[in-house]
């Protein structure tokens, strides 16, 4: 009987897989038409797009870009062929009104200040957000930002922004006075102390000089030793996505490090500390931005001495930092309950105290955790600055009110609005887009 088994001494090629599993087709076999259910769902799903798009193109494809009144668009629709209320878009006051809504009321000579401030904020924020691709060296820069910023957009005297850094630092060397006598927390309350007293009360005397009550308009101090500055501006000449832009890059940069105080006070052993934080995280939290806004508006100056100038926008930057913050202290909160244990007893067995253990332990793994939360309120404060346009700031949708009162462009609302809401979402997506790359970056999802 002859031994017919065989062993193979090679192995075979590798064959392709069959072409209805791999790319397009396997895609859409299994994610689209798995089944009988989910075939028919995808054809009118399909359907309805389509339908859909294929009139929201038609409405968007219109040749108005040149017109100067929404009469001049309707004939133009009408010369092609296209009669009727939705016949076409009329991007003509796109065209005419495009910087306003950029800018608002902005002196037009001036626009370059606003353009420089948002271009150098992009450099200040570089080293920030990518500090693996650019020079640390940006972040002395970065630290002096937020001091320019205000400077380019209102203008004014140059003495004014220093006078706020020396409030800092003034503040770092009382606290290095007192911390070396009395410890951490008495030397940070009487940092804060001295420097609310330079801001409130000498800062104006030391810029200014004594005020003259025979002529109220006589200069002094550095400014009349030294008159260095640019050409102010009023806020309300501000409006546009400059305006919220400005309140809320000024917010997100401000909510955050106030959250993480926050948070750090509600988990604090020290009552009077947690009682505070507790009752101002819970009020915020329950008080809509709307009221904020108002009391931000009408009510905040009745409380404050007779004669006080307190600018309307800065109330309402305030009111949306202290907004921001009482929900950025819960997300972050929330990152410092998910660590382990194991994470606050090693800092203790390093031997560090605790603003060491919360600056290179927890707080870093806290905030890596956070990271969604975080990003997600910024983008929620951010689309809140339009709810100024209630108490009579020109935001683009204040601005959108006054274009269509003009009576060339009355009866316009879905170009507008469109154009608004495409620039909320090219900003509101990058910010999306910036926390998933930051996530990927810091590994902050579990394998």
């Amino acid at each position: 009987m002859s031994d017919l088994s065989f062993v193979r001494t090679e192995m075979l090629p590798e064959k392709e897989p069959p072409a209805s599993t791999v790319g397009a087709i396997g895609w859409a076999r299994e994610n689209l038409f798995s089944g009988w259910f989910n075939s028919i769902l995808t054809v009118v799903s399909l359907t309805v797009i389509y339908y859909v798009l294929s009139t929201l193109l038609t409405w968007a494809i219109s040749p108005t870009w040149s017109a100067t009144s929404l009469g001049e668009c309707r004939d133009i629709l009408a010369e092609v062929g296209r009669e009727g209320h939705y016949a076409g878009a009329c991007w003509g006051v796109i065209r005419d009104r495009w910087i306003q809504l950029l800018f608002g009321f902005y002196p037009s000579e001036l626009y370059w200040r606003p353009i420089l401030a948002f271009i150098l904020l992009g450099v200040a924020l570089a080293p920030v957000l990518f500090s693996d691709k650019v020079t640390p060296k940006l972040l002395w820069f970065s630290a002096v930002f937020p001091f320019l910023f205000p400077w380019l957009l209102w203008g004014g005297t140059i003495w004014a922004p220093l006078a706020v850094i020396a409030g800092f630092v003034i503040g770092w060397f009382v606290y290095k006075a007192v911390d070396a006598s009395a410890g951490s927390l008495a030397g940070i309350i009487a940092a804060v102390v001295a420097a609310v007293v330079w801001w409130m009360f000498l800062s104006g005397y030391v810029v200014n000089g004594v005020p003259n009550p025979d002529d109220p308009n006589a200069v002094g101090g550095l400014n009349a030793l030294l008159p260095i500055g640019i050409e102010a501006v009023e806020s309300r000449n501000f409006g546009g996505f400059m305006l919220s832009i400005t309140i809320g890059v000024v917010a997100i940069a401000c909510s955050l490090p106030l959250g993480i105080v926050l948070a750090l006070g509600r988990q604090s052993d020290l009552l009077i500390v947690k009682a505070l934080c507790v009752g101002f995280i819970e009020f915020i939290r329950g008080v809509p931005l709307i009221t904020l806004l108002f009391v931000a508006s009408t009510l905040l100056n009745i409380f404050m001495p007779p004669g006080t100038n307190f600018d309307i926008i800065l109330r309402v930057i305030i009111m949306a930092t202290l907004f921001a913050s009482a929900y950025m202290a819960e997300v972050i909160r929330g990152g410092l309950a998910a660590l382990p244990k194991g994470q606050y007893e090693g800092a203790d067995s390093l031997g560090l105290n605790y603003w060491q253990a919360q600056r290179l332990i927890i707080m870093p793994q806290a905030l890596k955790i956070s990271i969604p939360g975080i990003v997600s309120t910024f983008i929620g404060l951010f689309k809140d600055t339009t709810l100024v346009s209630i108490i009579g700031l020109l935001d683009p949708l204040g601005l959108s009110n006054s274009i269509r009162a003009d009576a060339a462009w009355n009866g316009i609302v879905w170009e507008i609005y469109g154009f608004i809401a495409l620039m909320f979402f090219v900003f509101c997506f990058a910010m999306s887009r910036y926390s998933m790359y930051l996530e990927r970056k810091l590994h902050t999802g579990h394998r």
